[in-house]
């Protein structure tokens, strides 16, 4: 875990891309898409149902690593409403077991809401909320345009791809925008184990983030804080 300020909050970046905040004893995670392998197999595509169970274990150990007592997800819990009744036994007695020993909040997302749920079905624990607000800072599922609060968010998946120096560095990523007069924003890289990225730099991303005056990519790695410029506010006149 690095340190990673974050407005008057100073929270600790993972390497597997969860922020946890000592000062809120809470673990933030973005993007599970539980049971997206189940998903695709049943579109015809088979594939090892096991993405759920990897990524409950990930979470679990994340809780044990940081001794965290709340864990927030930051939207698209699931791949898809129906994903929570495909669950196997070994991943259900994961969730059952995490949502018992923490605070468990869902900030539910794009793929959870449909005519007949809202997310998490009651049966798996927890609570659930559009968005909510911890510490000061906003949490929400998609970075909200004009946004002046500080705000956590999950959605675009972000990943790094670049070259440093002749090497080629390909990782999931944290997004921060930093704006004078406004609080920090953070898109927090998916951490389920079965999850695509988005280039950290789209223009989607930092549609989502503006206004920005500096956007920059930020990862743990070897304990280390690693930060990239991605766009300036100079770069407008470009």
């Amino acid at each position: 875990m690095v340190p990673l300020s974050f407005g008057t909050a100073e929270l600790l970046l993972r390497g597997d891309g969860a922020v946890y905040w000592p000062r809120e004893d809470t673990l933030f995670v973005a993007d599970l898409h539980l049971e997206k392998a189940s998903f695709f197999a049943q579109h015809g595509q088979p594939l090892p149902p096991y993405d759920s169970r990897e990524t409950l274990h990930r979470v679990k150990r994340a809780v044990a690593e940081t001794g965290a007592r709340r864990v927030v997800t930051l939207g698209d819990n699931f791949h898809d409403p129906d994903g929570a009744a495909r669950l196997e036994s070994a991943a259900c007695d994961l969730l059952d077991a995490l949502t018992n020993e923490v605070e468990w909040i869902w900030v539910t997302g794009n793929h959870d809401a449909s005519a007949h749920t809202d997310g998490a079905p009651a049966e798996c624990g927890g609570e659930q909320f559009a968005e909510i607000e911890i510490g000061g800072v906003i949490c929400r599922h998609e970075a909200r345009p004009g946004e002046t609060r500080s705000e956590l968010s999950g959605h675009w998946h972000p990943k790094l791809d670049v070259t440093v120096r002749g090497r080629r560095i390909r990782r999931p990523c944290a997004v921060v925008a930093r704006h004078e007069g406004y609080g920090p924003r953070m898109v927090l890289p998916a951490f389920g184990a079965f999850t695509g990225g988005m280039d950290a730099g789209h223009a989607a991303i930092r549609a989502s983030l503006s206004p920005a005056e500096t956007i920059e990519a930020a990862c743990a790695v070897r304990d280390r804080l690693v930060r990239l410029p991605l766009w300036r506010a100079e770069e407008r006149a470009a």
